[in-house]
C-alpha cells in the first residue's frame, strides 16, 4: 500500500505517515462503492456509526437506514442536526478576524493535531480526492476519514464531486485536506461541533471533529475557496442563481443572496399552487384572511447555482454584468417547507424516484421503505427538526446550466417576523424593493440572519452573518471582503439590485411566496428597470424604493403588500418603529467595518448610514 499511495498523491510527510500506517486505505473507484461504504460495506439494512471514546465507551454519532430511494442519516443528538454557527476556529498565525484556537481553548493546536494524526493512523480509512470549486480552476483537495464514516464521504462526494481512483493525476497535490476525527468532539470540546482551520504556506488543513457535513464537507470547502479568493482578489458569492424563461420567451437570470434560511434553495424551485391551481400568497395572522392569486403559467426554470457561485475573473465579460458559475457538484437542499404530500411536487418527484440512491439527513426513514421528504425526524415529541435535508447531485436535476452565466438581477433575501401595531418589528419589508448599489452593498455587509432561522442552532432575535452573508465560513479579514464586494459592485454596473423578504410581510404570513412572485414578475417585465413614476422612495432609506404597483398576468397585487405601512394591522407608527429597529441594527453592525483598511468609498457609504442619510445621498455616492 505504501507504494500505491506514493504513486497517487504528493503529500506532506506527516500526512503521508498516516496513509503508510498499515491499516486499510480505500481510494473510492465509483459512487456505487461509496454507497456500499455508507452501510459499512455490508448488506445490512441499518448501520451505526460509532466510536470508542475514552472515559465514555461506545458513542453512536449517527445511524444509517437503507431505504428504497437512498439512505436516511440521523443523529441521536438533536444538537448535531444543524450547523453550530460558532464551530470555526483558526489554528494558524495568519491574518484573521475569527477566533483563534489558542484564544478559545487556552493552548496551541499542535498537540491535538498530532493526536488526531495518531488516531487516524489506527483507523481503516477512506481517502478521496476532489476539486474544490470548478474543476477548470484546479483547486485539488482531499478528505481522509474513518471507513465507518462512509456516509460523510458520500455527502462530500455528492456536494463537491470526486475523482475516481483510475482518474487521479499521478501528481495530485492537494491545496486543502479535510481530516475527519469525531471522537475528539467528546474528549476535547465538550460535545460541541468544532472545525479547526490551519492555513499552512501551500495548503489549508481542515479538522472536522463532527459528522454533520454542513460545517466541513459543505462550508469547510467554501472556506477554502474564500481564502483563495481573498488572496487573489475575487469572491465566491453565497447565492443561488436561476435562469428564468417566461411563457412569453423573455429570458432573465437572477442571483439570490442572503444569510442561511434566506431563500437561496427556494429561488430555484417552482411556485407551488393549490389543487385548484390558485396561488395562496399569504394569510393575515390577525384576521385569518387568506389572499389568493391567479397566474396562468409558471415560467421555466433553469438552475445555475444553489448556494455557492464562483465570481472568478476568468468568467467575467465586457457587458458590465456579473458572471457566475456553480462552485458545487450537488446541492444541500433544505426540506423544512415540505410538510405534506404536494408541498413541492417537482422536488418530491426527484427525491422519491431518483436516478440513483440519495442521501437524506434528519428524515424519518424506515429501512426498506421509501424515504418521504415531508416526514421529518422529531427533535422532541411533537417538534419536527427544522433542518431536514437532501443532497441532490446536479446531474439528477433536469435543465441545470453548467456554463457561466450573466446575472441581470442580484436579489437579497431576508427572513422577516410579523409586524403589527401591538408588536412592531423589522417585518416592514414590502414584497419587492429596488435598491441602489450603495444600499445593496450595505445589505451584504450586514446580511441579517433574520427570523426563525431553521439552518443553525441560535435563532433568537436579529443577528448578522456579515460580509456577503458568507462571513461565517471565511477565515481571513472582514474588511478585505467588504472591499472586494464593493469593487465587484462597481465593476458590474449593468447588474441591478432588489430586496425580497420571506416568512412575513407585515401582518401576513407568506413563506417564500414573495420571492417566487417577484421572480415571475421581474422576468415577465424584462428586468428591474423602472420608470420614476413606477417607484416611490421608501419611508425607510435602507429599503430603497418601494413599488407603486405590481401587475402580473393582468392582476394587481394589493398595494399594502408593496408598502407595509398601508396595512391597517401595521400603520405608520408601527412601521416607523420597525424602521428604527432595522436602522439601529445596521448602525451597530456597520461600525466594525470602519477601519483604516476600508476603501474611501466604503467609508463614505457607511457614514451615510450612521448619519441617517437619505436615499438621494446614497445614490449620489454610487
Amino acid at each position: 500500500m505504501e507504494n500505491d499511495i506514493l504513486d497517487y498523491f504528493i503529500l506532506p510527510d506527516d500526512v503521508l505517515e498516516i496513509l503508510k500506517s498499515g491499516k486499510e486505505i480505500i481510494i473510492p473507484e465509483s459512487r456505487e462503492e461509496l454507497l456500499n461504504l455508507t452501510m459499512g460495506g455490508g448488506e445490512n439494512d441499518t448501520f451505526e456509526v460509532s466510536y470508542d471514546v475514552p472515559g465514555r465507551g461506545k458513542v453512536v454519532e449517527a445511524t444509517v437506514a437503507r431505504c428504497k430511494n437512498g439512505f436516511a442519516i440521523n443523529y441521536p443528538e438533536p444538537y448535531m442536526r444543524r450547523r453550530e454557527p460558532n464551530c470555526m476556529v483558526i489554528a494558524d498565525d495568519k491574518d484573521t478576524d475569527k477566533v483563534r484556537y489558542k484564544d478559545r481553548f487556552g493552548e496551541d493546536f499542535e498537540p491535538l493535531r498530532v493526536k488526531t494524526f495518531q488516531w487516524l493512523k489506527e483507523q481503516d480509512l477512506i481517502v478521496m480526492p476532489f476539486m474544490a470549486g470548478d474543476e477548470s480552476l484546479g483547486y485539488a483537495s482531499l478528505v481522509i476519514a474513518p471507513k465507518n464514516a462512509g456516509f460523510f464521504v458520500l455527502a462530500l462526494a455528492d456536494i463537491q464531486g470526486f475523482i475516481p481512483k483510475d482518474k487521479i493525476n499521478k501528481e495530485f497535490k492537494p491545496l486543502s485536506i479535510i481530516f475527519v476525527a469525531p471522537p475528539f468532539r467528546h474528549t476535547h470540546f465538550g460535545g460541541k461541533q468544532v472545525v479547526v482551520h490551519n492555513r499552512l504556506e501551500n495548503m489549508q488543513e481542515l479538522f472536522s471533529y463532527n459528522l454533520y457535513p454542513g460545517p466541513s464537507a459543505k462550508k469547510g470547502v467554501y472556506s477554502v475557496l474564500l481564502d483563495i479568493g481573498e488572496r487573489e482578489g475575487w469572491i465566491t458569492a453565497h447565492a443561488s442563481t436561476v435562469r428564468v424563461i417566461t411563457p412569453y420567451d423573455n429570458i432573465m437570470t437572477i442571483m439570490h443572496e442572503g444569510a442561511s434560511g434566506g431563500g437561496k434553495s427556494e429561488m430555484t424551485e417552482q411556485l407551488p399552487r393549490e389543487l385548484d391551481g390558485r396561488i395562496h400568497f399569504g394569510t393575515n395572522i390577525v384576521t385569518k384572511e387568506k389572499f389568493y392569486m391567479e397566474l396562468k403559467e409558471n415560467s421555466e426554470l433553469q438552475p445555475v447555482t444553489d448556494d455557492m457561485a464562483l465570481c472568478h475573473p476568468i468568467y467575467q465579460d465586457t457587458n458590465k454584468k456579473l458572471v457566475v458559475k456553480d462552485a458545487e457538484n450537488g446541492w444541500f437542499i433544505r426540506l423544512d417547507h415540505v410538510t405534506e404530500y404536494g408541498s413541492s411536487p417537482d422536488l418530491e418527484k426527484l427525491c422519491i424516484h431518483p436516478k440513483e440512491p440519495l442521501l437524506f439527513l434528519n428524515i424519518d426513514g424506515v429501512p426498506n421503505s421509501t424515504c418521504l421528504i415531508w416526514e421529518h425526524i422529531e427533535d422532541s415529541p411533537g417538534k419536527p427538526c427544522t433542518n431536514p435535508r437532501v443532497i441532490m447531485p446536479r446531474g439528477f436535476i433536469s435543465n441545470t446550466v453548467d456554463e457561466a452565466v450573466e446575472v441581470d438581477i442580484r436579489s437579497f433575501g431576508v427572513r422577516t417576523p410579523p409586524c403589527t401595531k401591538e408588536n412592531p418589528s423589522y417585518g416592514i419589508l414590502g414584497l419587492l424593493h429596488v435598491l441602489p448599489p450603495s444600499i445593496a452593498w450595505l445589505w451584504r455587509l450586514v446580511a441579517p440572519r433574520g427570523y426563525a432561522n431553521p439552518s443553525i442552532i441560535d435563532t433568537e432575535g436579529l443577528s448578522s452573518e456579515g460580509v456577503g452573508s458568507y462571513w461565517p465560513f471565511a477565515t481571513g479579514k472582514m474588511v478585505r471582503h467588504a472591499n472586494l464586494i464593493l469593487d465587484q459592485i462597481q465593476n458590474t454596473p449593468a447588474t441591478r439590485y432588489v430586496l425580497i423578504p420571506n416568512q412575513h410581510i407585515g401582518a401576513y404570513k407568506v413563506g417564500f411566496m414573495p420571492q417566487w412572485i417577484a421572480r415571475e414578475y421581474l422576468s415577465r417585465r424584462g428586468g428591474a428597470k423602472f420608470r420614476p413614476d413606477q417607484l416611490t422612495k421608501s419611508k425607510c432609506p435602507l429599503l430603497g424604493y418601494s413599488l407603486e404597483s405590481l401587475k402580473i398576468d393582468g392582476e394587481f397585487m394589493p398595494k399594502h403588500f408593496l408598502q407595509v405601512y398601508l396595512q391597517p394591522e401595521v400603520g405608520e407608527e408601527a412601521f416607523q418603529r420597525g424602521a428604527k429597529i432595522l436602522t439601529d441594527f445596521f448602525k451597530q453592525e456597520l461600525k466594525k467595518y470602519l477601519t483604516p483598511d476600508l476603501s474611501q468609498l466604503g467609508k463614505k457609504i457607511i457614514e451615510c448610514c450612521l448619519d441617517d442619510g437619505t436615499l438621494d445621498d446614497y445614490i449620489n455616492l454610487l
